[in-house]
């Protein structure tokens, strides 16, 4: 027998035998299971089990080109009175990146079988081998067995085999053998394994059928199941059931939730998960998703039937979010979310439960090059229940007169720069409000602007803007006061010219940098009264001055108030690069009011006909990784008492972090009780105590009660290693929801890498 034929068959025996055999797993999460469920820690994600022992060929080559062989051996003998190739001593084999050695490699040309004898080891490119103690393959090498496999994969999981048996219909069996990504110790049983008498692979069917199942937990059997079947690898869908979900709620009481995943076709799913409970009876449940070739759809909803006093006999959420692409130019999105009472999300504990409004909206949007249009339309739905709570009536007022905005029309337009730079922004938007009490808004509105951005030689940095801003509102029954009301039609015409300039002055040694610089915006417009006796505020309600539009040319956020009057606005950046103290940023600045009546100024309630606004700023320090500060203010300019002040700090290494979060927010009488005084204090701190347990308490502390009420505190424990992770938590919170009075929250999830998870 030629050498060049001896080395042909030690290649088929590697790649026909070992590298192409479908792969098995020991794993009931199938990939239907990893795609539904949300990964709850990042070492947490599936990255290979059983399934990976034989299905590294498809991370190899797929090339046509002859890959150069390299073979070597002790000894080779040929026994031509049996019909035997020999080759024995260190054998050993290496091609495109793999490896085969064993102690001797018999062909037998009579009957056509290789056998591979003692200390069979097989290495991957990824890191993956596996160990056996005999290999033999007959009928020109698609059958064949595997005696004590013992392997290593990519990942250090560790799969283990009496025998591995590859029949001539392509199937598979493997024999008492164990699974486990736990670090293995001769003297120790790992945390967890799983082993099955025996494991059959369907490649026909695509299934991978187990008998007698177990899971152990250092040792001890805690989970056996006398049959299994699941998807092999290769398929990606598949309908069947999931893992259930449980356990106890104050509104529910005691419940099981199972559900079915239904895969339609390889473009839609659907998914069963009704609620079985012990108080409420059954909640249907459920998600649609549909994939189109340039659209998709994601819906979900749940239903309860109920005869309680304080609640609606029929409730239930619906969820929709989509989008359509209809060519390259134009795309239609829509997010729909609808409850049917204020507090049946928070009892359910489904997303957005802690939302004071539901928001729908359904857009179409063009983009082409640096312009864009959208048409919208919005919905709310009021669910805040401490609202509910505190002013029953305001409650119902904002229930009444919240408003359906159809449609909101968008669109921008930028011509192409001058030869100095300047351009043309054209911006026009057009929207229809109707209030449920029966006042409506129709509102067309155009900025015309030129601005022309620069930098001198000297560096400075400049934007001159000139625009104009016009007006024209049908209104309908709009109440401006308690007397008041009005119906027509008024229009309005707004120019302002505002003037940005700063200078950035940088000073830089071997090991540090700092850049110090002075900003200035100066704004000139008419002090025009805004017309508020006949045109509602329905867009720029959101009143705020803070470092973030102190420097704006228009600080609010919508078209229905300008910001009117001149000002002068200036401020100061700093901020330094050490390799010593880290990185630290700090910014102040303030505005003058020519006109101590500005629109702005009233929508802040300031009132002390000041001209110069308060002081807001910044700083942000982290001088190392243990200790990160943010801090934002807004001071009275008189007495620099904090009327703004959010503080975040995180302090302490790893092992023992400390962090705490605080806010105060000064009430705002022009808005009553929509904008009251907020004052909170948040406190966490978490430690590792060893290399595998870490634990995290924190409190949330409401400080504008006299007795500060502590408004939500808790903690958590969590185990993690190489393989395992357990993650309980414990919380509770106050809240006036007879239902929800002196509720807490308990969880606990068991993550077992590779194979999924388990818990309520």
């Amino acid at each position: 027998m030629k050498s060049s034929l001896f080395k042909l068959l030690i290649l088929q025996f590697a790649f026909c035998f070992i590298w192409t055999a479908p792969s098995f797993a020991v794993s009931e999460a199938g990939e239907i299971q990893r795609k539904q469920e949300k990964q709850p820690h990042a070492t947490m994600f599936v990255t290979n089990n059983m399934t990976e022992i034989v299905d590294v060929s498809k991370s190899q080559s797929s090339s046509d080109e002859p890959e150069e062989i390299n073979f070597s051996a002790d000894e080779m003998s040929n026994d031509d009175q049996n019909g035997l190739t020999i080759a024995s001593g260190d054998v050993d084999m290496t091609y495109n990146g793999m490896r085969l050695k064993t102690d001797k490699l018999i062909y037998n040309h009579n009957t056509d079988t290789v056998t591979a004898l003692g200390h069979v080891r097989l290495y991957s490119p990824d890191g993956s081998v596996i160990y056996g103690d005999k290999v033999s393959l007959s009928d020109n090498l698609s059958v064949g067995e595997m005696h004590n496999i013992k392997a290593y994969l990519r990942d250090q999981s560790y799969v283990q085999a009496q025998t591995f048996r590859k029949k001539s219909n392509q199937t598979k069996v493997l024999s008492d053998a164990l699974y486990t990504a736990c670090d293995r110790c001769a003297e120790k049983d790992p945390l967890w394994e799983v082993s099955a008498r025996k494991i059959q692979h369907d490649e026909e069917g695509q299934n991978i059928n187990y008998n007698d199942a177990l899971l152990k937990i250092k040792g001890v059997p805690v989970l056996y199941t006398p049959f299994l079947t699941h998807p092999d690898p290769t398929v990606k869908r598949r309908s069947g059931l999931m893992a259930p979900s449980f356990g106890n709620s104050n509104y529910l009481g005691t419940y099981l939730q199972p559900r079915y995943f239904w895969a339609v076709n390889d473009q839609t799913n659907v998914l069963f998960s009704p609620i079985f409970s012990s108080d409420k009876g059954v909640v249907l449940s459920g998600a649609y998703k549909q994939y189109f070739y340039s659209a998709y759809t994601d819906i979900s909803g749940s239903y309860l039937s109920t005869h309680e006093d304080s609640r609606p006999d029929n409730r239930g959420h619906l969820f929709a979010t989509g989008r359509i692409d209809l060519n390259e130019y134009w795309r239609m999105t829509y997010d729909v979310k609808y409850a049917s009472d204020y507090i049946y999300l928070k009892e359910m504990d489904l997303p957005n439960r802690d939302d004071a409004w539901l928001t729908s909206n359904v857009a179409f949007e063009r983009f082409s090059g640096r312009d864009y249009v959208s048409a919208e339309a919005y919905y709310y739905k009021l669910l805040s229940y401490n609202l509910m709570r505190d002013n029953a009536n305001r409650f119902k007022t904002l229930n009444q007169e919240k408003p359906i905005v159809a449609p909101l029309i968008y669109a921008e337009f930028y011509s192409d720069p001058s030869r100095i730079g300047s351009y043309f922004r054209n911006e026009f938007s057009t929207a229809s409000i109707y209030h449920q009490n029966g006042s409506e808004t129709q509102r067309l509105t155009s900025i015309n602007a030129w601005e022309l951005p620069g930098t001198t030689t000297f560096g400075e940095k400049y934007r001159f803007v000139a625009s104009v801003k016009s007006d024209i509102y049908y209104i309908n029954k709009y109440r401006y006061n308690k007397s008041d009301t009005y119906t027509g039609t008024t229009a309005r015409v707004f120019p302002q010219f505002g003037v940005e300039w700063r200078l950035p002055f940088v000073r830089a040694t071997d090991d540090s940098r700092q850049i110090l610089e002075p900003v200035v915006v100066g704004v000139v417009a008419p002090n025009s009264k805004n017309k508020v006796n006949k045109i509602p505020n329905d867009d720029s309600e959101d009143v705020y001055f803070d470092d973030t539009n102190v420097l704006d040319l228009d600080r609010y956020a919508g078209y229905d108030r300008n910001d009117t009057g001149s000002r002068l606005s200036y401020g100061l950046r700093w901020s330094s690069y050490d390799n010593i103290i880290g990185r630290t940023s700090a910014f102040i600045a303030q505005t003058f009011e020519k006109d101590t009546d500005s629109s702005f100024n009233e929508n802040l309630d300031v009132h002390d006909h000041s001209h110069f606004s308060d002081l807001v700023g910044r700083i942000n320090a982290q001088p190392n990784e243990y200790l990160d500060l943010n801090y934002r203010f807004r001071l009275d300019k008189k007495t620099l008492d904090a009327k703004y002040s959010e503080l975040g700090v995180g302090i302490g290494p790893s092992f023992l972090r400390g962090s705490a979060s605080y806010i105060f927010l000064q009430g705002n009488t022009y808005y009553n009780d929509l904008y009251s005084k907020r004052k909170e204090l948040y406190l966490a701190l978490s430690a590792e105590l060893s290399q595998y347990w870490s634990v995290r308490i924190y409190n949330l502390q409401d400080l504008t009660t006299h007795n500060h009420v502590s408004l939500e505190h808790g903690g958590s424990i969590i185990y993690e290693d190489e393989c395992f992770r357990w993650d309980t938590s414990i919380k509770k919170y106050n809240t006036s929801n007879p239902d929800l009075e002196d509720s807490y929250e308990y969880t606990t999830m068991f993550y077992f890498k590779t194979i999924g998870s388990l818990g309520s």
